[in-house]
């Protein structure tokens, strides 16, 4: 089973083209139900073979899962690492079947996604002090996420090749390795040409690091420092409620559909492969509206 995973790996990596967050998470999801199957086989996790696997194995694994607590969507999760798994063993005509085929999936409550409301968006971007060159990035990192509507892990990986402040487009590499050119709006190509002439080079030093974002040593600035960021200015705004760099792509999604714009350009500037994933932020929208008629109309 070892070296079977090990393939699953390099097949992830090789083949999918899988994303590194991925790879890890399914490697540390699938290295949990081997030590689960070995503890109920009463077998040693390396000769554990693929076959003595069944679907009623499966189903009590996540019934373990669930006494423990684990929430419904961790659970998904490590069932689509599993899945994953088998359909590759079948694949690979290792076993005809997958055990895990007649298994279904956790229904999962559906969350509304957190946004800001356009306000307590403005405050944030003028949080940072821009008398400094770490300010001048924070404002430009705050513009460019809730501008575009950047994945922290896009921006992270955004170097100044990929900056084209003439046109105000960025060349973003997404999810899979899909590439996509997402525009700037007017706030974020000024906060970036200012951070790029006024405070990247006191940033950079001596280091020749490519990376568009940089921290105090002149090396790419990481998703967990922006995160971190995030929350100094959340906190320096008196934002009521904890938000992450992912609300301000929520917000960013959320206020262009209240602006009028469809279904489908929002996709594309999100990135998003499927139309559903997209759908989302309609509920939210109408979440809105109902609750501007509520608080407005005399007879709500």
């Amino acid at each position: 089973m070892y070296t079977l995973i090990d393939n699953f790996i390099v097949y992830l990596k090789v083949e999918k083209n899988a994303s590194p967050r991925t790879i890890e998470s399914y490697q540390t999801d699938i290295w949990q139900f081997i030590d689960y199957l070995a503890e109920e086989l009463k077998l040693p996790g390396e000769v554990v073979r693929p076959e003595r696997v069944d679907h009623l194995l499966v189903r009590k694994y996540l019934a373990l899962l669930q006494r423990k607590g684990l929430s419904r969507t961790t659970i998904a999760r490590k069932l689509a690492g599993l899945r994953s798994f088998f359909r590759f063993l079948c694949r690979e005509e290792i076993l005809a079947v997958s055990p895990v085929a007649q298994v279904s999936t956790p229904k999962l409550e559906k969350r509304l996604p957190k946004f800001l409301y356009q306000d307590e968006a403005q405050a944030l971007m003028e949080a940072p002090d821009t008398g400094m060159p770490a300010g001048l990035r924070d404002k430009a990192i705050l513009e460019v996420l809730y501008s575009s509507g950047l994945r922290v892990s896009e921006l992270v990986n955004l170097e100044t090749g990929d900056v084209d402040l003439s046109v105000g487009y960025l060349r973003v590499m997404g999810k899979g390795s899909r590439e996509r050119i997402v525009p700037m709006g007017s706030y974020a190509i000024n906060a970036v040409r200012k951070y790029l002439s006024d405070g990247r080079p006191s940033l950079l030093g001596k280091s020749a690091c490519k990376s568009l974002f940089l921290n105090k040593t002149g090396g790419p600035l990481s998703a967990r420092s922006v995160r971190n960021l995030v929350d100094k200015y959340v906190n320096q705004v008196s934002i009521r409620y904890k938000i992450s760099p992912h609300t301000l792509r929520h917000s960013f999604a959320t206020h262009l559909l209240d602006g009028g714009a469809d279904l489908r350009s929002v996709q594309e500037l999100l990135g998003h492969v499927k139309m559903s994933t997209t759908q989302i932020y309609t509920h939210v929208t109408k979440e809105k509206l109902r609750e501007v008629y509520e608080k407005n109309h005399p007879r709500a």
